[in-house]
């Protein structure tokens, strides 16, 4: 048997179900490139929701581990990081933290991170939620204009090394793209990669009672035409139509039963993301005060003066994205025409680091995605104005930098987050509301978030308020 031949069969017997035709084409094609000697080969494997993906990917680190080998494990983000870590068994990175590196301050246009230099020889790197990953246009929060482009630059710079990029076609691009680049064999050809490719489409039989799975699959199937799809809740348990009236009852149960951390709802728009928090913290939780001890917060804007002080976290900075609870906070007050407290943070995605840090309370409650820009200028201007007794306009700049209001954490409430921000993490329950729907917003790029909004959920998702016209057999 030859080796490629024999590397597939260690993957397939590692999987915990009977592989389905797909999963055995995908675990050759891996084996072959896992074996080949092609110094920039790229592997894609793209997966439709239930069609074991996760799985096999789990399985690949699982062979690898019993051939003595441990591949870098990364994702955008730390709540996929998490996910990607709780399956594989293997510790999982965000991307950020293993490709950057902080830079001193030099100069005024200075990047807070510059791309590290990959030491690793014949490492095999395995990126998950790839559909994430931002390519042509994506903004340069790192001080870099691609992210996608500093991957592929990072990885094929290290001794031998290349890497499996995984993802689910079908969920929404990065915000602002209209496709997941990272998914797209065309493009990183463009890169000089050699890229192989493998998907799966064959659901693996499951119980027939994943309403879950049934919906997203249907949903999938209408891509890339789109149209107005129908949603089915006869006979499946799992997926629950709740009108108004009953939606306080159903998040109250879920909340007894499973925990904040383990329930979210999906809006369509920050605005609606904000009358839920409001909503919920209120009603649900009984929350009287503006911030509570406990309150489930998500980072608004990547910061990167605030860091954990714990060696084995190694925290160095708080990524736009990141899920947190306020462990306390103190010492309120207003500066600058903003409001700001003194906060301790714990990081879930990241093993619970924690994080002091100065927080601004305006961008709470704020539409905005984080405050808007007079804010901003505002603060700036504020900061600014306090150093004016330094002469130089560099070490003023480098005052102002360093300052902690200038650099306090932005974060808005947690309990309702808009779909891109849920992408790449899941919940035990889905609460979905997409609002009124207009017929000009009946679009592929509506189906796509519908299908993104669904696979979030593991084991419940409730579609709040949907409409007779896209129910099933309504």
């Amino acid at each position: 048997m030859q080796p490629h031949a024999q590397l597939a069969q260690l993957i397939l017997r590692s999987l915990a179900h009977t592989p389905t035709a797909d999963q055995r084409d995908a675990a050759l094609r891996l084996a072959q490139f896992m074996l080949s000697p092609e110094a920039n080969g790229c592997f894609v494997l793209r997966g439709y929701a239930g069609t074991g993906k996760t799985s096999l990917l789990a399985a690949v680190v699982a062979a690898m581990l019993q051939l003595r080998r441990r591949p870098v494990l990364l994702a955008p983000t730390g709540r996929a990081a998490k996910v990607m870590a709780a399956y594989t068994g293997m510790p999982a990175l965000t991307i950020h933290k293993k490709i950057y590196r902080q830079r001193a301050f030099t100069g005024a246009d200075d990047a807070p991170f510059g791309l590290a230099q990959n030491k690793h020889r014949r490492q095999l790197f395995v990126v998950d939620e790839v559909s994430m990953i931002g390519g042509e246009g994506a903004h340069g929060a790192f001080g870099r204009s691609r992210l996608l482009a500093d991957l592929v630059e990072y990885v094929y710079g290290g001794e031998g090394c290349r890497m499996v990029l995984v993802g689910d076609d079908a969920q929404l691009p990065p915000v602002g793209e209209t496709q997941s680049e990272a998914l797209c064999p065309e493009r990183l050809a463009a890169y000089g990669l050699a890229v192989a490719t493998a998907h799966l489409r064959e659901v693996v039989r499951q119980d027939g009672a994943s309403g879950i799975l049934h919906n997203a699959t249907a949903l999938r199937r209408m891509l890339p035409a789109g149209g107005l799809p129908t949603i089915r809740f006869a006979g499946f348990a799992d997926t629950v139509r709740v009108v108004g009236g009953e939606l306080i009852e159903r998040m109250e149960e879920c909340y007894a039963r499973d925990g904040a951390d383990e329930t979210i709802v999906v809006t369509r728009t920050g605005r609606r993301a904000t009358l839920y928090n409001q909503g919920i913290r209120a009603r649900v939780l009984y929350y009287e005060d503006e911030l509570t001890g406990g309150d489930r917060l998500v980072v608004a804007k990547n910061n990167y003066h605030w860091t954990s002080r714990d060696d084995e976290t190694g925290l160095d900075f708080v990524a736009n994205g990141d899920l947190c609870t306020l462990v306390r906070y103190r010492r309120e007050r207003t500066l600058y025409g903003l409001r700001f407290v003194d906060a301790t943070l714990r990081i879930d995605d990241h093993d619970g680091a924690d994080v002091e840090a100065t927080l601004v309370l305006d961008a709470l409650t704020s539409d905005a995605p984080a405050l808007s820009a007079e804010q901003q200028q505002r603060l700036f201007d504020g900061v600014w104005a306090d150093y004016d007794h330094i002469a130089t306009r560099r070490d003023r700049l480098r005052a102002v930098k360093a300052d902690p209001h200038f650099n306090a954490v932005q974060a808005k409430f947690a309990y309702a987050l808009t779909c891109h921000k849920a992408q790449g993490g899941q919940w035990t329950n889905v609460f979905i509301d997409q609002g009124a729907l207009p017929e000009e917003r009946i679009t592929p790029a509506y189906v796509r978030w519908l299908y993104t909004a669904i696979t979030r959920a593991t084991r419940r998702v409730f579609l709040v308020n949907w409409p007779d016209n896209q129910t099933e057999n309504a």
